[in-house]
């Protein structure tokens, strides 16, 4: 006898769980349990998984009950592995696109998780794709993947980036970790847009223990490339996590991370907020 089945079903980017029905099916419910099943996730576009729940649809008398969803309560309590938020953040998105090569892309944000978030870019990227994100409030990237693309208005789209395992703090909106304000001297060394290698005088707008922001090396560089910073006689590598926009205050700036741990070229304390408050009283 045909049965009807309510699965429950889970990501694999652990976003959020949903649930499908299945009508007039002649396998048993253990059968659909070791079955995977094609659903929707609305981040992350059509997915498949194995089952986590399964449940016959029958009344108290046995009988088969009527498609529909499952009780609200239960979609209530399971819906969500991770609780999603309409943010606008400002960030930049990187990368190498398969029909574009090297680009960047300032943008902001739509909905974020744990698990990644929705932007809206111009550029043509296909799902699969692996990009880095910058949170420009803090500084911060992430690798992601692309994993749902949706065509959206003026030629732009609707890009889910999913990052490779939950990261709930990468959306705050200060830096965890203190700047400085600090200027300094320093030479710049890299591969230029043309592929030629350049050397540049720049100096810092503020200061970390693990990165900086630099003025004056503008459009020579762009996210995700390697350039040598040299202050004195001290020197390490970095990656260029950002670079300003033509016509807003941060043009001709970078923000740059540094590659090699614990190496520190500023030989400047840069205490937290809460060190300075324990100073202070």
């Amino acid at each position: 006898m045909a049965k009807d089945y309510a699965v429950r079903l889970r990501c694999p980017y652990r976003d959020e769980n949903s649930w499908i029905i299945l009508q007039n099916r002649d396998e048993t419910r253990d059968q659909v349990l070791q079955t995977p099943w094609d659903f929707e996730c609305s981040l992350h576009g059509v997915q498949k998984s194995m089952p986590l729940e399964v449940i016959e649809k029958r009344d108290a008398k046995g009988a088969a009950v009527p498609s529909g969803a499952p009780p609200r309560n239960r979609l209530r309590e399971d819906q969500r592995a991770s609780k999603r938020a309409m943010l606008r953040i400002p960030v930049v998105v990187y990368g190498w696109a398969k029909n574009h090569g090297a680009f960047h892309e300032q943008t902001f944000t739509e909905v974020v998780n744990a698990s990644g978030g929705l932007v809206t870019l111009g550029l043509k990227v296909e799902p699969g794709e692996m990009l880095f994100i910058v949170n420009k409030n803090t500084r911060e990237e992430q690798e992601c993947r692309v994993a749902y693309v949706q065509k959206g208005p003026e030629g732009k789209s609707k890009i889910g980036l999913a990052f490779k395992r939950p990261i709930p703090s990468f959306w705050r909106k200060n830096a965890r970790k203190a700047r400085k304000a600090q200027t300094m001297q320093v030479w710049v060394r890299g591969i230029d847009r043309s592929g030629k290698p350049f050397v540049q005088s720049a100096h810092t707008i503020d200061i970390g223990k693990d990165g900086a922001r630099l003025d004056g090396v503008g459009y020579l560089t762009g996210p995700g490339e390697v350039v040598l910073v040299k202050r004195g006689w001290r020197k390490a590598r970095f990656r260029v996590v950002w670079i300003g926009q033509i016509g807003t205050p941060e043009a001709n700036q970078v923000g740059i991370c540094c590659l090699e741990n614990g190496k520190d070229i500023w030989r400047v304390p840069v205490d937290s907020e809460s060190e300075k408050n324990k100073k202070v009283r």
